[in-house]
């Protein structure tokens, strides 16, 4: 077992779900109808595991465990500015 495992499987976790919700909320607000389009939490919601475990699975092609926390926490940082712009900019 690779000694990175660890961090890359805890940064695909934690900050992978982070960034499945994140994607999820800009997906909420910023697509068609709005947040309060008809039917559109279903979608929202069910899109969460998906793109969770699309990062979670691609974490593991970083060379080490502290470039996957970087890059997904960079990630992270641009997917909920965007997505708190974009709610702000809604309402």
């Amino acid at each position: 077992m690779n000694a990175h495992w660890w961090s890359k499987s805890l940064a695909g976790i934690v900050c992978g779900f982070a960034l499945a919700l994140g994607l999820a909320g800009l997906l909420a607000w910023a697509g068609p109808g709005g947040v309060n389009a008809i039917n559109k939490t279903q979608l929202v919601m069910w899109s969460i595991a998906p793109l969770w475990l699309t990062a979670l699975s691609l974490v593991f092609l970083f060379p080490t465990g502290r470039q996957a926390w970087a890059w997904l926490g960079g990630a992270n940082l641009v997917v909920w500015s965007a997505m708190l712009l974009t709610r702000a900019w809604a309402v």
